[in-house]
């Protein structure tokens, strides 16, 4: 088994980077191979729509994307992270999962995916309903905890004292890797389910 971990957050070692070690500790215990990749402090830029990934399977922009690509294929499962900027997502992580998830056209479904908020006080519910959206449209069971997958923590290190929290996080690290094995053996003995072709409607037609 393996895990990707995408941690949108510009601070290494804060209070994101605190709750996703709860998970990974879990993860190792268990014996899957985790990823932890930082892109929250790197310069990524938004899609411009050019069109040129539907020709090379890859995004035009050469960067942490593209290096995430294969990392993502290869996962069982995906761990999004991100601190909350104004009750959403850092816009820095957004741009990069807007590129990753239209520029890669593997299959990602039966892929689990989880996502993972952390702020002072407000906004959680609303970012983990944004990020949890790119499973959704991709076929990717949303794993669950004991609670919203959510931490509190301003100040570096305050993550720590939010015990209920960090729980959650061990909590949603078990749950990840209990439904990784289930889709592994159901996918052996039934495989992926069927797929139709796509019926694409547009509102006003």
């Amino acid at each position: 088994m393996r895990v990707l971990i995408i941690n949108g957050s510009p601070r290494v070692n804060g209070n994101t980077s605190l709750a996703l070690e709860e998970m990974v500790k879990i993860f190792e215990a268990e014996g899957v191979e985790v990823e932890n990749v930082q892109i929250g402090n790197q310069d990524v830029r938004g899609c411009i729509a050019c069109g040129s990934c539907g020709k090379t399977g890859k995004c035009v922009f050469d960067d942490v994307v593209n290096a995430l690509s294969p990392k993502f294929e290869a996962a069982d499962g995906l761990v999004l992270a991100s601190p909350v900027y104004y009750a959403s997502a850092n816009a820095t992580l957004i741009a990069c999962l807007d590129r990753l998830f239209y520029s890669t056209h593997f299959d990602k479904t039966m892929k689990v995916g989880a996502s993972v908020v952390v702020a002072r006080r407000g906004g959680l519910s609303a970012t983990y309903d944004m990020l949890n959206k790119y499973f959704g449209i991709s076929g990717m069971p949303i794993a669950g905890s004991q609670y919203w997958n959510s931490v509190h923590g301003r100040e570096k290190g305050e993550a720590g004292k939010d015990l209920e929290g960090l729980q959650t996080m061990r909590t949603l690290a078990r749950n990840m890797v209990f439904l990784m094995r289930g889709i592994a053996l159901a996918k052996e003995k039934y495989g992926l389910p069927e797929k139709e072709p796509w019926q694409g409607t547009h509102f006003i037609r």
